[in-house]
């Protein structure tokens, strides 16, 4: 079957990757004659199971805690919308952007940051524990929806971006810091671990940024750890806040939270255009490859920003993630996984049929690894589901 026709081709900027370029997928597939490979991946993403177990899985606050806080999933969509913008301003592929930011956190277990340390030191002798890792392995291997193949079967470029989104994995011949599912994948084919992503992923990537600093102030405001006047005289936000009260003064509560994190939104899109332009005009790339071998971020805020966002962040650590209210969530969220892990490490007989016949001995690294792929994928209320069903009561998040 002949390739779709690429609609508005000419519109693309030479560094951007276009479909009709696309190194294609390690299993062959006719293409589709209504899609492109890109759009392929973007749906496949949607319709996986692992995505849809976002809607359940924490950003900051536990599922339950209330409707309107940001899960993995409604963070994920939040991305996708800002990185297809901006893929649009940069005359570079929006589908694949969009896919990217759909599928950046597809490898994250339940209770955000806290279940992942928590998996990361009970594997820290068993090979570790990498959300990044674990999401290659759910698009090539983990999800079982097609006839032909394991997995998803991206394409390449759809590959490069989730391992490679954040920036080269290599340096020289420093291959130790690589996940071993990374390593092992990319022996079978090659994601060039040691250069950058293509625009498309880093794009994905800042967009991530900008979305999760402005939905964790809005989730903060919302749920009281600070309030608006707490924010006021951070440097990224009180220029933003005095044009709002300047503009409407009668302006309070949740109208005057949103229209101040949409302005600040739209600020950070367009100082990432402003520096990502400057940056494209000193380096000029006529590739995707010429992105890929530039030695540093095409896509970046400028430096006033950064050092803006860095006092942000350092203001949300302490006023939200070390919340008293964050910590003790975080601590019997801990405590669910390590003891879900620990039990299943030493007693696999328990684990559902499916995943005994995964398994090696008890304590064994093989075993290990079984029961952290399980416990990765659960989401906070099956998590929580299963703590009941095995230890009784036990501590409810």
């Amino acid at each position: 079957m002949d390739k779709p026709e690429l609609v508005g081709a000419a519109a693309y900027a030479p560094f951007a990757c276009r479909p009709d370029e696309s190194r294609g997928r390690l299993h062959a597939e006719d293409e589709s004659p209504t899609r492109s490979c890109f759009q392929r991946d973007r749906d496949r993403i949607i319709h996986s199971s692992v995505f849809r177990r976002l809607m359940h899985k924490t950003q900051v606050f536990v599922y339950h805690e209330g409707d309107y806080f940001r899960t993995r999933l409604t963070h994920s969509l939040e991305v996708a919308q800002i990185a297809r913008s901006i893929a649009r301003a940069l005359r570079i592929d929006e589908d694949l952007a969009e896919a990217l930011a759909l599928a950046h956190d597809l490898g994250h277990p339940p209770f955000g940051h806290a279940g992942e340390e928590t998996l990361e030191e009970c594997m820290a002798q068993f090979g570790g524990f990498d959300h990044n890792a674990f999401a290659l392995r759910h698009v090539t291997e983990l999800e079982q929806r097609y006839a032909a193949f394991d997995g998803l079967n991206l394409t390449w470029e759809a590959l490069e971006g989730i391992v490679k989104h954040n920036g080269p994995l290599l340096s020289g011949s420093a291959f130790e810091p690589v996940p071993d599912a990374i390593l092992g994948f990319n022996a079978k084919w090659d994601l060039e671990l040691g250069t950058y992503a293509s625009v498309e992923a880093q794009v994905a990537a800042l967009s991530d940024d900008i979305a999760y600093n402005n939905h964790d102030l809005d989730d903060g405001l919302r749920a009281g750890l600070f309030t608006y006047e707490d924010i006021e005289a951070l440097p990224l936000i009180c220029d933003l806040a005095k044009e709002v009260k300047s503009k409407y003064p009668d302006l309070t509560g949740k109208r005057l939270r949103h229209e101040t994190i949409r302005r600040l939104i739209t600020f950070m899109i367009n100082d990432l255009l402003a520096e990502t332009g400057r940056r494209i005009g000193e380096v000029r790339p006529e590739t995707v490859d010429d992105v890929r071998e530039i030695g540093c971020p095409l896509v970046a805020f400028s430096d006033d920003l950064k050092k803006a966002d860095k006092e942000l962040r350092a203001f949300l650590f302490a006023n939200m993630y070390r919340h008293y209210r964050v910590n003790r969530s975080i601590s019997k969220a801990k405590r669910v996984v390590s003891e879900l892990f620990g039990l299943f490490l030493s007693e696999p007989g328990v684990l559902p049929a499916e995943w005994q016949t995964l398994c090696g001995g008890a304590g064994s690294a093989q075993t290990a690894r079984v029961v952290c792929d399980y416990i990765a994928g659960m989401t906070d209320r099956y998590a929580l589901l299963e703590h009941k069903r095995l230890f009784g009561a036990g501590p409810s998040v």
